[in-house]
């Protein structure tokens, strides 16, 4: 007998009336009309069923502290660097943890299961590495957390990071980070990959690196990435994150570029609502968008995951956990609005992020976790345009967050009753 038997699924490839059976927390069978008895069966009507939300990009050591100590009024990304610069001494464990879980319940809400964090390791303390450590094993139950060990000052600027980097990933973070052009010079820039890549292959680890977040595009260090993570065979292993100098390149230098990325097997992590907002701030008009070329690395055949990055914090006073907000605002961005293009921002916040991060078990096949989402829409691009309501989230086959469907209704006098059926049906 199954467990759960999820009954009258859309799946987002196109897929309509399957039956996902459930058994001992993975789908067991995955097929039209499963003819099985179960302990509990849920109609899901026809809507979209996924596997869960993940954001490839996140800064959980510092979500939720918006107006500490005060605000970002410049809106720039150095300004928010010094910003937390000036909180990291006054940070207390309990607060950040607190801070930390409460963001997890909002992810949790909406569907998003596993969140890859960059954890910031330039303060000799560790406390904010101890602090997500222990958040790491409080919602292991319900939410995935891999952790990146970040020399948010420079790995080689930043006096003793080297160090607390490599205690970090002693004490068991997950993944080996970087920011190459917060270095000094770019010469300095290019050297931290290069210790950072063969530090990252000698433990066995992956790779996370901000590389380029600027407007500069003399900023070339994903270039450096590639040649070393080619070099020393971590193909698959490697992401570069925000990458948006790439924006304002010249065309013939990135038809190099993205062969050279596509050989290597890195991944691209893009950051919409930051890269939207932190770029460009020196421009009067026209401004630079700022997000890298999304749909020019896709046709070359890179990976490219979307993050979320920042939730009420130095750099940015928005944010809701909502990767669908995300997907939504890339779509726009990045100009894919062709039906290939949304459905490859959806890939976006879902099956490409869980390859990126090396997700055991992700996905929509027998044998796979039974981590799903059920949402209130009927295919992957109704999903982005509505922000589509999380009707239910299931973690192991167990329903563990629950939405009451989105519905609305006219009382305008003389219009049509077809009307109140679009809106619900829209949510």
């Amino acid at each position: 007998m199954l467990d759960l038997l999820l009954r009258n699924c859309t799946l987002p490839d196109g897929r309509t009336a399957i039956d996902i059976g459930i058994h001992n927390g993975r789908i067991a069978a995955l097929q039209p009309a499963l003819q099985a008895s179960a302990a509990d069966t849920i109609d899901a009507a026809g809507m979209l069923v996924s596997p869960p939300f993940v954001d490839a990009h996140f800064h959980m050591d510092s979500t939720l502290s918006y107006g500490l100590p005060r605000v970002n009024k410049s809106g720039t990304l150095l300004e928010g660097i010094t910003l937390w610069g000036e909180l990291k001494p006054l940070l207390m464990q309990e607060a950040l943890v607190e801070r930390a879980l409460a963001y997890c319940d909002w992810a949790v809400a909406k569907g998003l299961l596993a969140i890859r964090s960059h954890v910031d390791v330039c303060d000799p303390r560790l406390l904010a590495v101890d602090a997500l450590l222990h958040v790491r094993e409080r919602v292991k139950p319900y939410l995935d957390l891999q952790l990146v060990a970040f020399p948010q000052d420079g790995v080689l600027r930043s006096p003793g990071a080297l160090d607390n980097l490599k205690r970090a990933l002693d004490k068991g973070v997950d993944v080996v980070g970087g920011i190459p052009h917060f270095e000094r010079t770019m010469a300095d820039g290019a050297e931290s990959v290069r210790i950072l890549c063969e530090l990252a292959a000698e433990r066995g680890l992956r790779i996370d690196m901000h590389c380029d977040e600027s407007d500069d595009p003399l900023s070339r260090h994903i270039e450096t990435l590639a040649y070393h993570t080619q070099r020393l065979g971590m193909a698959g292993r490697v992401a570069g994150s925000h990458l948006t100098s790439m924006h304002s390149m010249d065309n013939y230098y990135v038809s190099k570029l993205l062969p050279l990325i596509r050989e290597a097997g890195v991944a691209a992590i893009a950051n919409p609502l930051i890269n939207i907002t932190l770029q460009g701030r020196h421009d009067t008009y026209p401004k630079r968008r700022g997000m890298t070329r999304v749909p020019e690395l896709l046709e070359a055949g890179v990976a490219v995951a979307f993050g979320h990055d920042c939730v009420l914090d130095p750099w940015y006073p928005m944010g809701s956990a909502d990767m669908l907000e995300v997907a939504h605002m890339g779509m726009h961005v990045a100009q894919m609005t062709g039906q290939d293009g949304i459905r490859a921002c959806f890939d976006a916040v879902t099956v490409t992020p869980a390859r990126i991060l090396g997700l055991d078990g992700y996905g929509l096949d027998v044998g796979c976790k039974a981590d799903l989402v059920v949402l209130q829409a009927r295919d992957p691009v109704e999903a982005i345009r509505l922000r589509a309501t999380r009707l239910l989230v299931l973690r192991g086959g167990r329903v563990i967050a629950r939405t009451p469907a989105a519905t609305a209704s006219l009382a305008i006098e003389g219009r049509p009753s077809e009307v109140n059926w679009m809106i619900q049906r829209a949510g």
